[in-house]
């Protein structure tokens, strides 16, 4: 598997457990700074290095009027911010080419949602700007599917990939976790990240609906997830859920994320010592 290096971070195997977290979409400045200021104090005291996510625009909701974030320019603002306050990388997704070379100027990890990782003008796009990119599997594709995304993505030169397990269709309306789907992705060649907080939305109820989430199994799924051996955890969190303007029904509370993440490393670095052994 290669190694794949977010800044000074590297992920793959043989290194240790990666967060990626934030909240799901910029809501405030104050908001995106306090939220990283609390995530960069966890890692640094659990030694688990952190990639700021929280995108600028979040394309796919549920309806017209619900809220797509602040946009591509001051999305960028508050991302640059948060990169230059608290010495941390910065990911985010993009849903159009038009979008990339500005946010190539700031992202360290652009992101491909996971409605567009067969999207190929956007992979090729993203490719050429020679930035690690992280692609989220589609909840349609097979694990071994990614092969598409990759093979357009090196077409470009690039072999930064990051590859995200969010969760196959299970029904209409919910998820379910393959954990096989982790050392499948592996096996073609690049780092697996694994999200545990997209897994429990039920689509088709309101994110800010109780209803439209299960965050009671996040911890069960983050357990399996780093068991499986992934390279890095994808946690979407906010310090004040019930007021969050997207995915408010899957996201972990700031406040909690502390112990999940400790028995996270311990059974990351667990796993990590078992590898090269046969028995």
């Amino acid at each position: 598997m290669k190694t794949v290096h977010v800044g000074a971070i590297p992920l793959g195997k043989g290194h240790p457990l990666v967060l990626i977290s934030g909240p799901c979409v910029i809501e405030t400045e104050e908001i995106a700074l306090r939220t990283a200021e609390a995530l960069k104090e966890i890692c640094e005291e659990l030694k688990i290095p952190l990639i700021y996510k929280s995108s600028f625009e979040k394309d796919n909701r549920s309806a017209a009027g619900n809220y797509r974030g602040p946009g591509l320019q001051e999305g960028l603002r508050i991302l640059e911010k948060v990169k230059t306050a608290f010495g941390i990388p910065v990911l985010s997704d993009v849903h159009r080419e038009t979008d990339i070379p500005a946010a190539a100027e700031v992202l360290d990890v652009i992101q491909i949602p996971a409605f567009l990782c067969q999207q190929t003008s956007l992979l090729i796009a993203a490719g050429k700007t020679g930035k690690p990119i992280n692609v989220k599997k589609g909840q349609f594709l097979a694990p071994d599917g990614m092969k598409s995304p990759i093979n357009k993505l090196e077409f470009t030169g690039n072999d930064r990939i990051l590859l995200t397990e969010r969760g196959a269709c299970f029904g209409y309306y919910q998820l379910v976790a393959d954990m096989r789907a982790i050392p499948i992705m592996q096996s073609l060649g690049y780092p697996v990240v694994f999200d545990a907080t997209h897994i429990v939305r039920i689509y088709g109820v309101p994110s800010k609906d109780p209803q439209g989430g299960q965050p009671g199994f996040v911890p069960t799924l983050v357990h399996a997830g780093v068991a499986a051996g992934c390279d890095a955890l994808f946690l979407e969190t906010h310090p004040c859920v019930e007021e969050a303007l997207c995915d408010a029904s899957s996201m972990i509370p700031l406040d909690r994320l502390k112990p999940l993440l400790k028995r996270a490393k311990a059974l990351a670095d667990l796993v990590r010592s078992w590898e090269g052994q046969d028995d």
